[in-house]
Formats: structure tokens, sequence, C-alpha cells
């Protein structure tokens, strides 16, 4: 009787030397979001351990995250004003800017990502300029969305990432950095992002809910692969560093997908939904939590993610210091 496959499952040393697949804290970006005030660290219901910080509070989280050797964030904003175009993130001394210079300033190491959108900073909750019948415009989108990527270059963030699905961005960003002289700043695509009802609990802390409609006007329809691939492969041919798939857990075949497609790094975002379900289960007492837990962020890898953005990257990385 063959027994090959039971014969490298006997031993611990032997598993872990044949082991395909390995977390590491190098690959998770961590989300934060930062309110203006000080002293405020309000946790949001929805998700247990993720909070609204201010400013201070959000450099007293990047001092603990670097001593467990978690590097990488990437900043969410939560303005107090909020107007049709979102000028707040379009000035130099906007929340977001002031956010990346004092965590650069103190911690010149830490990899700083800036989301770039408009649905924080809108008093409409959608990702761009409204038209007459509103619906985003796409043109006037992107050249405020240059704008707001020139704002972020200039405090010093290290990626960018944009989020609004707005076709045209990669190219439309690539050309304003680079003749602006930052032809060295990456930049993250949101290449396949879905139109997705995980995305609940995030327009909890973020407070960018639509005020009427929905985005499925500009993000993707869950129901298509071959959209999903051809999207992040434009994306590519645009000239995005990275490429990204947001969900992840309910899309781990457009992951694969796309990984067989493009030799681009490519991201998974573990989004609030998602987070918020294990969280429940761990409330209810009905999961091993942290096992789940790992083995979900596991699956991304597996099917083909070089970086996980979570909000279990925290947690992730206390257990992988344990081992």
């Amino acid at each position: 009787m063959f027994k090959r496959f039971r014969r490298k499952r006997v031993n611990e040393t032997l598993r872990n030397l044949v082991k395909e697949t390995v977390l590491t804290k190098n690959d998770f970006i961590y989300p934060l979001f930062v309110k203006e005030g000080t002293g405020i660290k309000n946790e949001i219901s929805s998700m247990p351990g993720v909070f609204q910080m201010s400013i201070d509070e959000i450099l007293k989280e990047c001092a603990y995250i670097r001593t467990i050797g978690l590097n990488s964030i990437i900043l969410f904003a939560i303005p107090d004003l909020k107007d049709s175009i979102g000028s707040e993130c379009l000035c130099e001394h906007s929340i977001i800017s002031r956010t990346v210079k004092a965590i650069k300033k103190e911690f010149p190491d830490m990899f700083v990502v800036t989301d770039l959108c408009f649905c924080e900073y809108t008093d409409h909750g959608h990702c761009g300029i409204l038209d007459e019948n509103s619906t985003v415009n796409n043109d006037a989108t992107l050249e405020i969305s240059a704008q707001q990527a020139l704002i972020h270059a200039k405090a010093g963030v290290d990626m960018i990432a944009p989020s609004g699905m707005m076709d045209g961005i990669i190219e439309a960003l690539r050309t304003t950095l680079d003749s602006n002289g930052y032809e060295n700043l990456p930049i993250m695509a949101y290449s396949t992002k879905f139109a997705s009802a995980y995305y609940g609990p995030f327009r909890d802390v973020a407070e960018s809910a639509p005020s009427k409609g929905d985005r499925k006007m500009y993000q993707m329809d869950p129901a298509n692969r071959l959209e999903a691939i051809e999207e992040s492969l434009e994306d590519e041919r645009q000239g995005a560093d990275i490429l990204m798939v947001k969900p992840a857990l309910a899309y781990l075949d457009v992951i694969r997908e796309i990984r067989n497609a493009s030799k681009l790094p490519l991201a998974v975002y573990n989004v609030s939904g998602e987070y918020a379900m294990l969280q429940a289960g761990k409330k209810a007492g009905i999961i091993d939590y942290e096992r789940v837990m790992m083995e979900t962020l596991l699956s991304f890898k597996r099917a083909g993610a070089d970086i996980i953005i979570t909000y279990h990257a925290k947690e992730a990385c206390e257990i992988l210091n344990k081992q």
C-alpha cells in the first residue's frame, strides 16, 4: 500500500520542510483611520479592535506595531469638512497630509500607503464629482485625483493606492507624478474592486456610505470573472506597480486567475465584512478564532497574493512572534 502522503506528515519538522505556503510579518499592510482632534480613539462597534484615531493616537499605534514587526500601514482619513468635490483632501494642510508628515517625522522607516479616493471627503459619499444625473463624472474625477496624488506625494507618502475605480486612473496619476518629479513613487492599483456587500462595516469606520444610490456604476459586478482579469491587466498596461483584488475571501478564484495572468506583485484586501464575521464568530464562541484567522490569511497567499491588507495584521504578527 502506498503511504507517500502520510510519510511526509508524521514528523513536524518534515511538515515544515515541505510546507508550500508560509505567512510572514512582511506580508501585511495594516489599515488605520485618522480623525481630527486629539486623544480620540473610538472603537467601531461593527469592527471590534478597529478604531478611529486622532493623529496623536495614530502615532502611539505606530510605535506599538513597530515593536511586533509590523512596518506597513495604509491610511484612511475622516475629515470634519465634507463637500461636493472633497476639497478637504486637495489641500496641503489636509488631515491625510498632516498625518503622513507626522508619521514620517516620528518613524521615518514606517512604510506609509495612502488610500486615494473621495468617498470619505464628499458630502454625497461617492468616489468623485457627480454630474447632473448624479453619476460620477469619470474625467472630472481623474483631474482632482491627480491633484490629490500630488498632495500625498509632497507629504512624503511611500506608495499611493487609488481606490475609486475610475477608468484611466493609473495613467492619469502616473503622468502627474512623473511630470512633478515623483517617478519613483509606486502606485498600488485597486485594479479589481467589486461592488461588494462585504464593505458594510468599513462605511461605519470611514463614515463614507453614499447618501443615495450605490457604487455599482463604477465598481465591478461580482458576477464578472473575465472582466475582473481584464481590469487588472489594463491597470498593468497603464503603469501600475502592484495590482489588487478587493474583497479577498469570496474572490479566491479571481486572485488565482490574475496571479496566472500577470507577473506584477499582487495584493488582496481582506475587507471589513470578512473581518467582522470572524469577530462575530469569536464573540459567539463558535470558532477557534486564531486558527480560523490564520487559515483564512494563508488561503490568500495560497491563491497567489504577495501582500495582504488586513485588519487582522496586528493580531497575526503577535501570533507569528510566538511561533
